[in-house]
């Protein structure tokens, strides 16, 4: 067991605070406490849809062009989708729960099972990494939010609000990405360089995300090394070297290697996913489902893996305004037929915007590593797990087997290697 756990205290502005600190005894038994204590059915049935959305609304945004890195996390989006049914009234609040397969679930089991779910993967007693949420709804300057509303979206979803002036567009971006810098202590720069429709709502969610690798990695087994973006571009990256056993699938039909480690406490774990060599991520997209995932998962061995990984911060911000309507929700997006009476008491507002930011920091950070296998033999013969090329990547709860992020590395931050050649 680790030496460290987390500690979450919620502050006013409603970010979940997530501060490493020193396990004890008391906090071992509170952890096992929790570990026993049940979801809910309602809670269960969601984490398990919520990892269906995960999917449906990664092929939408991969779709785009032009975007390059991705990073979503799901549970995020549907408890920001819970926001969306608590403001909404008819057929604005159902789609929500049609997008996320629940139309037969009443609205309080909806917001309970949805708020529980959010607690149990982000409580931070229980698992061993950092995790800050911070949720805020902007209205417009006009907006006056109903006290029923703002309580109960607080409770429920941790959600703050804000009134700002979105027609002074330089004002409100500023405004915006100086609560998402302050909020995730510096580690989020900006959610976005410019307001579109300035006339509604705003869900802006900004996260900062730090695995805590159930085995750490070697603070002097660091390098810098290339990876590769495309064939006639590498960006050069510090690079974690460790050799460990690990949960390993090599799909040799397929041409991908399949790389599970465990985070914190083994609560949760990221799932790499990555093609032999180069090349451009869609045709591994194409097999990407949730069932591909769990067949992926079912055939792992643990064995001895000899991982280089990029130690790397990635800062993604999305509006997901566009890809949610694509999904279902089109009533809440359409400034004609939106009723968000609830939030305001009148039909006022559309969600025009939904921003959708997080900072990854992949670092070597982790518990102590088992010494006991050096020399056993058991780490003769590793796998190799060289990600110096683009690579899709789950963090995956594993009380709830809801998806906590899903994403894709195609370009890390670093500077452009000169050709070798």
């Amino acid at each position: 067991m680790s030496g460290q756990f987390a500690e979450r205290g919620h502050s006013s502005d409603g970010t979940h605070r997530v501060n490493l600190c020193q396990a004890s005894t008391a906090a071992f038994r509170y952890r096992q406490d929790v570990e026993d204590k049940k979801l809910s059915s309602h809670a269960i049935t969601l984490a398990d849809n919520s990892a269906n959305l995960a999917f449906s609304l990664y092929h939408n945004m991969a779709k785009e062009k032009d975007s390059e890195n991705i990073l979503i996390s799901p549970v995020v989006v549907a408890s920001s989708l819970g926001m969306v049914a608590l403001g909404g009234k008819s057929s604005t609040a159902s789609q929500v729960k049609t997008v996320l397969s629940v139309d037969k679930l009443k609205d309080e089991h909806l917001h309970a099972g949805l708020s529980e779910l959010l607690s149990e993967v982000s409580n931070a007693k229980t698992r061993n990494t950092t995790w800050k949420i911070n949720n805020r709804l902007y209205g417009p300057s006009s907006v006056s939010f109903a006290d029923d509303f703002v309580k109960s979206s607080k409770k429920h979803y941790n959600f703050d609000h804000s009134k700002i002036n979105l027609r002074d567009k330089r004002s409100a971006v500023n405004s915006i990405n100086d609560w998402a810098v302050k909020s995730t202590d510096g580690k989020l720069p900006e959610v976005t360089k410019d307001v579109q429709n300035p006339d509604g709502a705003m869900i802006v969610n900004a996260m900062f995300f730090k695995p805590h690798w159930d085995e750490k990695f070697h603070e002097k087994m660091v390098d810098t090394r290339g990876f590769l973006v495309t064939r006639s571009f590498t960006v050069g990256v510090p690079m974690m070297h460790r050799t460990g056993l690990y949960d390993f699938y090599e799909d040799t039909v397929n041409r991908i290697f399949v790389l599970n480690m465990p985070l914190g406490q083994k609560q949760a774990s990221m799932i790499l996913i990555m093609p032999y060599h180069l090349e451009p991520l869609e045709r591994l997209e194409k097999l990407l489902t949730r069932n591909q995932v769990d067949i992926w998962l079912s055939k792992m061995e643990n064995r001895a893996v000899a991982i280089s990984l990029p130690k790397i911060s990635m800062e993604v911000s999305h509006n997901l305004q566009k890809h949610l309507a694509d999904l279902g929700l089109t009533e809440a997006v359409d400034k004609a037929k939106a009723d968000f009476s609830n939030i305001s008491g009148k039909k006022d507002l559309y969600l025009s915007n939904v921003y959708h930011a997080s900072a990854l920091e992949l670092d070597i950070d982790g518990n102590p590593f088992d010494t006991s296998i050096f020399g056993s033999g058991k780490l003769r013969d590793p796998k190799l797990f060289y990600v110096d090329h683009p690579f899709i990547f789950l963090v995956k709860d594993s009380k709830t087997n809801s998806i906590l992020y899903i994403g894709r590395v195609v370009r890390p931050n670093g500077e452009k290697m000169r050709d070798e050649l």
